[in-house]
């Protein structure tokens, strides 16, 4: 290699299904996001600090949930601690455990369907993604769909916006079976990001 080649970083990929993709704010990804990502349960299952109700990985082992495709970009990152550091950061500083991880020879997790199938067919070295668990109320237990749509409905002014908004614009392609009911009970009805 001459010193006017470009040093080639193999690409380090960040999984998404929520809020990552319509309003990625500082994480430093590549022009867009692309819609064939890998397999995986997810689901509203986490009442956030701000009120939202808000998807993640659905690992419950007593439950079926139904696999969806994720999302997925490209990152600026030329590392995996940097590009773990930056989602991190992006998710409000969440423990370091709660920001999954991994790269080419790595197993491939249980919560994300063939992941190293996934990357090895798309060129990727390494994937970042959100391990937040669910929550609801005080307590590490995952609600029912009965509970998140009482709550939903129950919520007023920016926190009720704010809750609404993030459920409509959750990509379209992360049809869960929580929002196909929350949709039926409340009307909010998938829209366009508004990016």
């Amino acid at each position: 290699m001459n010193n006017l080649e470009e040093k080639k970083v193999p690409p380090i990929a960040c999984l998404g299904w929520g809020s990552l993709v319509w309003d990625p704010r500082e994480l430093p990804i590549q022009r867009k996001w692309f819609t064939d990502g890998p397999f995986a349960p997810v689901e509203f299952l986490r009442k956030s600090q701000n009120g939202r109700i808000t998807l993640v990985l659905d690992s419950r082992p007593d439950t079926v949930t139904v696999p969806l495709r994720l999302l997925w970009a490209v990152m600026d990152s030329t590392t995996i601690d940097s590009a773990q550091e930056a989602l991190r950061q992006r998710e409000g500083k969440p423990k370091s455990e709660h920001i999954g991880v991994w790269s080419r020879g790595d197993q491939s997790p249980d919560s994300i369907l063939e992941l190293s199938k996934w990357a090895e067919s798309h060129g990727i070295q390494s994937v970042v993604w959100t391990a937040i668990p669910p929550r609801f109320d005080k307590d590490d237990d995952a609600p029912t769909s009965d509970q998140v749509i009482a709550y939903l409905a129950n919520l007023t002014g920016s926190i009720r916006d704010d809750a609404e908004r993030y459920i409509r614009f959750a990509p379209r392609q992360i049809d869960t079976r929580y929002r196909r009911k929350i949709e039926a009970a409340l009307h909010w009805t998938p829209l366009d990001s508004p990016q």
